[in-house]
């Protein structure tokens, strides 16, 4: 199989090992990643941030791909029993594609609604278990031990280190994806990095534990790899806490916050019934979730637009479809404390002008480690030299050593616009405010 990606070019399928993704590509839970979004509702801020899930996980392959065969190349650097085998590949291959199969409608958002509802890690688990799933079938008509091998996998467990962090590391396949891509589609270029230099410059060191495990040349990838993490930051930092972005998340919050409060309440009709057993807490079976995707949502939220006899629930539901967005302002200090003392105040304005605060007043705080070391040093990334130890990455880079434990943090107030004044009024910094207000 040859594929045409705006991110990797060309994306080839068509050695041994990757006749399985060719196979797992065509079963029902994969194609359903076709229509979750990767990023949620980012295409209210960045119009071209339409790609999905499914994109991704191609993308996530590929690099795989491109990684094992790297791995191949450098098999001398292993030990016997270390060197990548038809089956690690086939297991790395279906964990990348696979690694997001129980990401839910609108991806992570979706389980910010719906709070107490399993995370899609455990989705993802569920569905690769699951006997009745197109994806257990096809990956156990190839070994039936496979299913459970890829799941462990998925999670960053297998007894070959390097494997396990290439799909769940410091620096993995999933992460050297979605930056591009992300950076890609949102039309910007903080989230670009050199990947082709990055995964030739890979070597193989070892862990704590004495077992072999991915290593940079330190030499030819450090700068790379410091890039990799740069991107990240910045990603974070311009597209993925962007105001416009948070404010409708918060107001698809409020969506489901109120329907899922009318269903508990007893009307039944405020939620689609997999998304109401939800709200209540009932089971549901990993096949009933997969029938949820974005379409799902967005119908429900016209509906109730048009037809929802609520008014709370009519109003956030038009707001949200006619992109009538709250406003945002930004605090800039980092005074928890202060930040939930404005929050209290934000409340008490809401309300004085007529909206539930539950509904329309939001403090929301986005944060994110900009880098870290794995609390196991087992799991950390080390840099490779010639004629000395390998060292960490933490400690063979400057700029990651200044930058680790450090977190990029956004607090914003989040309000209807016709609260804009008042709240200005409350912070008494009405000139910033207006520019920290999104259009």
């Amino acid at each position: 199989m040859i594929l045409r990606d705006p991110v990797h070019g060309l994306v080839a399928f068509e050695r041994p090992a990757e006749r399985l993704v060719v196979r797992l590509l065509d079963t029902r839970e994969v194609q359903r990643l076709r229509r979750v979004r990767m990023l949620g509702v980012t295409s209210l801020a960045f119009p071209g941030a339409e790609h999905s899930r499914f994109a991704h996980s191609v993308g996530a392959a590929h690099v795989m791909s491109v990684f094992l065969q790297r791995m191949r190349g450098i098999e001398g650097e292993f030990a016997d029993r270390e060197r990548p085998t038809l089956e690690d590949e086939q297991q790395g291959l279906a964990a990348a594609l696979l690694h997001d199969l129980g990401h839910g409608p609108l991806s992570h958002l979706f389980e910010e609604v719906f709070v107490g509802a399993p995370k899609h890690e455990r989705w993802t688990s569920e569905l690769l278990l699951d006997p009745d799933s197109h994806v257990h079938r096809a990956l156990a008509e190839v070994d039936k031990q496979l299913p459970s091998k890829v799941e462990r996998l998925v999670h960053g467990q297998h007894e070959k280190a390097w494997l396990a962090h290439a799909v769940s590391g410091t620096f993995d396949v999933d992460r050297c994806d979605y930056l591009l891509r992300d950076s890609y589609m949102t039309g910007v270029r903080y989230g670009l990095y050199d990947l082709p230099w990055l995964l030739r410059s890979l070597r193989v060191a070892r862990n704590a534990r004495g077992a072999a495990t991915i290593a940079v040349d330190g030499s030819k990838g450090l700068p790379a790899v410091e890039g990799f993490f740069l991107a990240r930051l910045f990603m974070y930092e311009q597209v993925y806490f962007h105001k416009a972005s948070r404010a409708a998340e918060r107001m698809i919050r409020a969506v489901f916050a109120r329907a899922a409060d009318l269903a508990l309440g007893g009307d039944e009709r405020a939620l689609p019934p997999v998304l109401a057993a939800m709200a209540r807490g009932d089971r549901v079976s990993a096949q009933q979730y997969v029938s949820l995707d974005d379409g799902t949502l967005w119908s429900a939220i016209e509906g109730w637009e048009h037809n929802a006899s609520d008014p709370i629930l009519r109003d956030l539901s038009a707001r949200l479809r006619s992109r009538a967005l709250f406003k945002t302002a930004t605090l800039d200090d980092d005074d928890a404390e202060r930040a939930q003392d404005l929050y209290e105040s934000l409340k008490e304005i809401v309300a004085a002008a007529g909206f539930d605060p539950r509904y329309y007043a939001a403090l929301d705080v986005a944060s994110t480690a900009v880098f870290d070391d794995p609390a196991d040093a087992a799991d950390a990334l080390y840099v490779c030299y010639n004629r000395r130890a390998p060292r960490l990455l933490s400690r063979a880079s400057l700029l990651l050593k200044k930058l680790a434990g450090e977190r990029l943090v956004a607090r914003r107030l989040v309000f209807p616009a016709e609260v804009r004044d008042a709240v200005a009024a409350l912070l008494g910094r009405a000139p910033q405010l207006a520019l920290a207000l999104p259009s």
